[in-house]
């Protein structure tokens, strides 16, 4: 994912085309190892511990869940935000991450399209 769009809106519901074209990039967002363990770290009530008991995960978190830089990480982050998987909120000096359930209606709305 060399480019990142903006955020996926799934509201008002988005043309045949567009939904084709926004599950495409949800897809190409998972089809990443890291941002899957991101993924499955963050929908496991993954707590974080270095910057506090805060509602959602610090990205400082992530780096020692994946084992990759802090630029890695934002990159990855990037995408899952702009698939609509994932929400981030900054305070202060920490940005902090959740599973956006919203961005998974989309999956859920395309895949019985295709079988699934």
């Amino acid at each position: 994912m060399s480019t990142v769009p903006p955020v996926i809106q799934l509201e008002p519901a988005p043309t045949p085309q567009a939904s084709l074209e926004a599950a495409a990039w949800v897809f190409k967002a998972l089809s990443d190892p890291a941002r899957l363990k991101i993924l499955a770290f963050l929908a496991g009530e993954g707590t974080g511990t270095c910057c506090g008991p805060e509602d959602g995960v610090c990205a400082c978190d992530l780096e020692a869940v994946t084992g990759l830089s802090q630029p890695t990480v934002s990159h990855h982050m990037k995408c899952l935000i702009s698939a609509n998987l994932v929400a981030g909120e900054k305070r202060g000096r920490w940005m902090y991450y959740r599973v956006n359930p919203q961005g998974f209606a989309l999956l859920r709305a395309f895949l019985p399209r295709i079988g699934g």
